[in-house]
Order: structure tokens, then sequence, then C-alpha cells
């Protein structure tokens, strides 16, 4: 079924003249009645029938009408938004972790919106607890472009490290190592401690740790989200490695600096290697490698 046929439809429709419609098209009367006689040849019913110097929808007309009209209005507002979208316009679909959204991911997204008050640019914002989900919902095209740890074996996915994140041992107030402000990884290992999960993208990173030291924690829990750890740990359920951030100046915990071995978490920007990534969300991601990179959250 030919579009242009469609529109021209619709346009006898509403001034039910063929010379006025024709006019309006600027096309010739005759390839106006031609492009109507195939439309009613191919839908095997008559659209319109005259009425004086006029012509008037049937019954089946009026009702092949609305449904034009209805589809045509869809069709036209799904390229305007995708024209937007070329243009640099449009909606970025943001997955991160739930630790980035208290401060980074709003800082950074608003700062790119300042930067673009001449573009029509929205976020759709998603957290997950663990790099595994975030990761998931790459692939499953849920996000554009994401925020998370990086995965060794995921060759599909093109992980940029943008920021960097300092990892801190938390131990309860009253807890024998309280006492002190910083610590050797060593002198945790006769303490229970609190772990994330294997699913968590920091995992790898913290056992690497005691691979350093030649030990294996006492592991006692294991758990996806780092402030449902920080809570444990207030109850004295174990110590914990985990990234500094702000919620512990809230928790009856005491943060130590791990002295030795010394390590960062980084953070990378992350999108499918082989997916189309639209102007907006290149710009977005041009915007954080350029002014966020290796930054201190």
């Amino acid at each position: 079924m030919n579009l242009y046929h469609l529109r021209y439809f619709v346009t006898l429709a509403h001034l039910e003249h063929y010379t006025k419609a024709a006019q309006q098209l600027s096309i010739t009367q005759p390839s106006l009645s031609n492009a109507i006689s195939l439309l009613e040849e191919e839908l095997g019913i008559r659209l319109f029938e005259k009425e004086g110097r006029n012509v008037v929808l049937t019954k089946y007309g009026k009702i092949f009408l609305n449904s034009v009209e209805e589809s045509l209005d869809i069709l036209d507002s799904s390229v305007k938004e995708l024209k937007n979208v070329g243009m640099g316009k449009g909606k970025i679909d943001l997955g991160f972790l739930r630790a980035l959204g208290t401060e980074f991911i709003p800082k950074i997204c608003q700062n790119f919106l300042d930067e673009n008050t001449n573009k029509d640019i929205k976020f759709n914002f998603n957290t997950a607890s663990t790099t595994s989900d975030i990761i998931e919902g790459l692939k499953n095209r849920n996000y554009d472009i994401a925020f998370c740890s990086k995965i060794e074996k995921e060759a599909n996915i093109d992980f940029t490290p943008v920021a960097n994140q300092k990892l801190v041992l938390i131990v309860s107030l009253d807890h024998p190592l309280a006492s002190k402000d910083s610590v050797d990884l060593r002198e945790t290992i006769t303490y229970p401690q609190i772990i994330f999960s294997e699913k968590s993208g920091l995992r790898p990173i913290i056992d690497n740790l005691f691979k350093k030291i030649n030990e294996k924690p006492s592991i006692s829990y294991e758990v996806e989200e780092d402030q449902v750890i920080a809570g444990l740990v207030a109850k004295n359920f174990g110590i914990a490695i985990v990234p500094y951030m702000n919620i512990l100046n809230f928790l009856d915990v005491k943060s130590l600096d791990i002295n030795y071995p010394s390590w960062e978490r980084n953070f990378y920007i992350a999108n499918l290697k082989d997916s189309y990534l639209s102007p907006a969300v290149r710009e977005f991601k041009n915007f954080v490698i350029t002014n966020y990179s290796k930054s201190q959250i």
C-alpha cells in the first residue's frame, strides 16, 4: 500500500473535492483520481461516492479514514522523534549502580544538561545493585550506556574508566580495631567479615586484596549491596571492606584507611561495543570521559 496514496486519501476526505485536493497536494487531478482508484482496487471497496460536484466518504471510507489518520499520526510522530534523535535531541536511557546515585550521577547529568540547554535531552534513570545486573541490562538494550565496575570476561562490552573510589575497612564503634585510623589488611584476618557476593563487581577486587597478603578472610556473610553491609557492620555482624561513601558518616561505624595493600575501586562508563549510539548518547559519553576521567568520588 502506497503511503502517498493514503495521504492523498486523507486530504480528499477532508476537502471532498478532487480539484481542490489536487491543488493542495500539488499534483494533477488525474494523478489524484488514479491514486484513489488504485487504493480502492487494492482494498476491494469503494471509499468515495459522488454528491453533486463533490465527493463524500462512503460508510466504509469513514471507518478507513479513522484508521489511516491514527496510523499516519503515529508514523509522523515516530519520524519526528527519530529526526530529533539524529539532531542530538532525545532520551538517554542510563543505568548505574545505586552507590553512584547520591552525588556522582546527578552531578554529571546536570552539568551535561547545563552545557546543552539548546537541545531537548532527557535522562531515563535506572539503578541496579550489582554490576552483573547492569551488564545484563546493557545486553538486553535496556540502557544506552551505564556506569559500573568492570567485568573482565565481558568481551562485547566497551569499558572506559571515568572515576575511582577509595576502599576502606569499616568496623562497629566498639570493635577492637575502632581505636585505629588505618589498618594493615593482615590485622583483619582474625575477625569475621561481611563480604560482597560473587555477583558484585567488587568481589574480585577484594579477593585480590587478600591474595596480595596470602590470606583468606573468615567470611560470615555475603551481601550484594554496600549500604546493607554497612548496616550489618554497625550491629556487630562482622567487619567489611567497602567503597567510601558519605552514608558511612551517619552510621555507627568507624572507617579505617587500608594502608596495605593499597587499592582503589574504579568505575567505568560502559556500552555494547557494536551497538548504535545516538548523537545525544555519544555526546554524553564524550562529555563524561573528557570532564570526569579519573575523578575521585
